[in-house]
């Protein structure tokens, strides 16, 4: 379309209509007519006509419009999944996934034949990148088998929309599973590549091929987890607890045994059951018991025997590692009162654990007679690691022993005081020097007589229930299990303590409250003294819970509380230490381990220098550079791409003398990340295109979803105008001056100047 516009000088109309009759007025003036004929006259009549049509002609301005229809370039990018998981036969017509999208995609090669008449079309393929994929006449040359190892969804979304960065992209269809399965560094989330195509006005069509529960066809017996402690003590019973899936095998019998592989490397099997599936997909949760006889690394392998018709095997072994410590913790714990149920149900729990012994002494104050002649002895540093103080009257022991105690608290050993009527502030200790170390307040006024009533004042009256605190939950006293969802429903299983509890009037600045009754009036309060480790323990009637039914975590929370006390909940042993917080690691995480060392005073060696490496399972040896800061010197090893057993052994010394070296195990488990759990993720799938704006379809409807974004092409049209002047170009400007330079030279030569 070709239209004329005129812009008038001022925009305005009238102003140009004043200039044109100032000008047509001046053509008035002129030569005199006996100077000049009329011939002449009329020439220069017409020139000077001339200019001043032209200089009005300039005054309008007149403009040439042209409307022109161009069409934007824009690309359309089809990804398809070529992973290993793409192999699994689950489709409803019995093909592989990998062959209903071959067919979905000649399906669409008239669609995609007519869109790349118009638009830009490409294609790729991915397993943990995308490649490019050769289009001819709509057909994508796509490979007859899908071979990779890896599904990087939100990488190859990424890095599409990098590649394809400042052009219009109409949309990306994506075929695949729908299950991103990837390691770093190509583990980028898929929604964070959705969020920007939204933002980008990129609509996600995707394309899901397979079953989210495989229809029976994925026949797979997988070990999906291996928990247990990371250390144990000798002689003394660890709980492993394991979990199992089951695909494809329902109501068959599978056996499944737990090796164990002593720190000289002998494996021995210790356990085997047989697990049976009632339906598909079941999780089946298993449990062991193992009790190490000698010091040192443990591996505990459990294996699942292979099924035929079963697809992948690597998931059918899992191991992890456990460091037995050698026991050896001497605890003294004195009572006034031999009958006293806790303390005999205390000792009882106690006396399961070898590792652990104690002396359980009776002191009455009524009959001296009872006292051991060596008693005072007792409180020296280094006689004991623990002190389990029970329901005893201050008055009992003899004011040099608690001062001597306070004494060898700080230095390193544990104490805990245990509720009573003679306990805390009722049995006189705020006037002692134990009121210094305990962590809860006391007060003189508090004292109780022996024999006199409970004070509704100074105690709880029972059954009071007790439960960790937020901090707690994750101490080492009070975890009941292997985990802490476990560990918290043992401990609302639990019943309360009946007889009550003492009634602390405060905690010490710094203390911290690990349990609590209901109504959050402390009840295990702890605090580091020097370099020794304090609890508060506010009720005496634990025994209820072996009485009903709780004996194994009454066990285990009595033990860990000596454990805890006598700094033995952490594998420190030796003057070298490394530490990890997992022992199994998936191909190409990150492993991250701290190392310390110890003087031969027990304390941390100042100034030690550490050099660590790591052993692959093929025995390559790699320096790891260790970083120090004030809390710890830590090491990271990233080249953890095979599977297998790795090493990381450490050595320190400390101004040139050495200190010793350590060294702790790691797993890389073997796994097969396409085929040990290739169902498909319909939910990721529909989240991705509802977030784009996009659209989740099925292989049937990508042709028609293709023809009608054919049909929208004709929107990628815009006007564009072109304006072409010619009062403002060098011609017109020329003719002007040219008209001008007549004239003036006529009226020269007619001499008229």
């Amino acid at each position: 379309m070709i239209r004329w516009f005129f812009y008038p000088v001022g925009d305005s109309y009238l102003v140009v209509a004043a200039a044109a009759l100032v000008l047509l007025l001046l053509l008035r003036i002129g030569p005199a007519r006996e100077k000049i004929g009329a011939r002449r006259r009329g020439v220069l009549m017409g020139i000077r006509l001339a200019v001043f049509a032209m200089v009005v002609l300039a005054m309008l301005r007149p403009t040439l419009v042209v409307m022109e229809a161009r069409k934007q370039s824009a690309t359309l990018v089809v990804l398809a999944d070529q992973s290993r998981s793409m192999t699994i036969r689950d489709d409803l017509n019995g093909r592989t996934r990998w062959e209903a999208l071959r067919e979905a995609v000649a399906n669409a090669r008239g669609g995609l034949q007519s869109l790349g008449r118009e638009i830009e079309v490409k294609a790729y393929t991915f397993d943990s990148e995308p490649r490019p994929a050769k289009i001819v006449d709509g057909r994508i040359d796509l490979p007859d088998t899908p071979d990779g190892a890896q599904t990087a969804i939100g990488y190859t979304l990424e890095e599409v929309l990098r590649q394809e960065s400042g052009k219009r992209v109409l949309g990306v269809f994506l075929l695949s599973d729908g299950a991103q399965r990837t390691v770093p560094p190509r583990d980028a989330l898929p929604q964070a590549a959705a969020a920007r195509m939204k933002h980008l006005g990129q609509p996600l069509y995707t394309i899901r091929f397979g079953q989210s529960r495989g229809l029976g066809q994925v026949k797979d017996a997988a070990i999906t987890d291996l928990v247990a402690d990371s250390t144990v003590f000798v002689k003394n019973e660890l709980a492993i607890a394991a979990q199992v899936r089951i695909d494809g095998f329902v109501n068959r019998p599978i056996p499944i045994a737990l090796v164990v592989e002593d720190p000289a490397g002998k494996p021995q099997t210790i356990a085997e059951q047989t697990v049976q599936a009632t339906e598909d997909g079941q999780r089946i949760p298993l449990k062991f018991r193992f009790v190490p006889e000698m010091p040192g690394e443990y591996k505990l392998t459990l294996k699942l025997e292979a099924q035929p018709g079963e697809l992948v095997t690597t998931n059918n072994i899992l191991s992890t590692f456990v460091q037995a410590l050698k026991g050896g913790i001497r605890v003294l714990y004195v009572e006034a009162f031999p009958g006293r149920v806790e303390r005999r149900f205390l000792v009882r729990s106690l006396a399961g654990s070898p590792d652990i012994g104690v002396d359980a002494v009776l002191l009455n104050p009524q009959a001296p007679q009872t006292r051991p002649l060596d008693f005072s002895e007792r409180f020296r540093p280094g006689k004991y690691d623990v002190y389990l103080l029970g329901n005893i009257d201050a008055a009992a022991f003899r004011p040099e022993e608690l001062a001597e105690l306070a004494v060898t608290i700080k230095r390193g050993a544990g104490l805990l005081m245990i509720g009573g009527l003679q306990s805390f502030g009722p049995g006189g200790y705020a006037q002692t020097p134990l009121a210094e170390v305990l962590p809860v307040k006391m007060d003189r006024l508090e004292r109780q007589p022996p024999g006199s009533t409970v004070s509704k004042d100074l105690h709880l009256l029972g059954p009071v229930k007790m439960r960790p605190t937020t901090m707690g939950a994750t101490n080492y006293c009070l975890r009941l299990a292997a985990t802490a969802d476990e560990s918290a429903s043992l401990w609302a299983q639990l019943p309360p303590l009946r007889e009550g509890a003492n009634k602390f009037i405060g905690v010490k600045p710094g203390a911290l409250v690990l349990a609590e009754s209901e109504r959050k009036e402390p009840l295990l309060v702890a605090q580091t003294v020097g370099e020794g480790r304090v609890l508060a323990f506010a009720g005496d009637s634990t025994w209820q819970w072996w009485m009903r039914g709780f004996e194994t975590p009454h066990k285990r929370f009595w033990r860990q509380i000596i454990l805890w006390l006598a700094k033995k909940d952490e594998a420190t042993e030796g003057n070298v230490w490394v530490r990890l917080d997992q022992r199994r690691f998936t191909p190409g995480q990150r492993v991250e381990f701290t190392v310390g060392a110890q003087a031969p005073s027990g304390e941390p060696a100042p100034k030690a220098v550490f050099q660590a490496e790591v052993e692959s399972p093929g025995g390559k040896k790699t320096p790891v550079a260790l970083v120090q800061s004030a809390e710890a010197t830590a090491g990271s090893f990233r080249d953890t791409q095979q599977s297998g057993d790795y090493t990381i052994r450490v050595t320190a010394s400390q101004e040139g003398r050495d200190l010793g070296a350590a060294s702790i195990r790691f797993l890389v488990v073997e796994q097969d990340l396409e085929l040990d759990n290739p169902m498909a993720d319909a939910t990721l799938m529909d989240n991705l295109a509802a977030m784009t704006g996009g659209k989740a379809l099925v292989p049937e409807e990508l042709p028609t979803v293709l023809r009608e974004l054919a049909e929208t092409t004709e929107n990628l049209e815009v006007q564009t105008e072109a304006k072409k002047t010619f009062w403002d170009t060098w011609p017109f400007l020329l003719a002007l001056v040219g008209l001008l330079s007549i004239e003036w030279f006529l009226r020269k030569r007619w001499g008229l100047v």
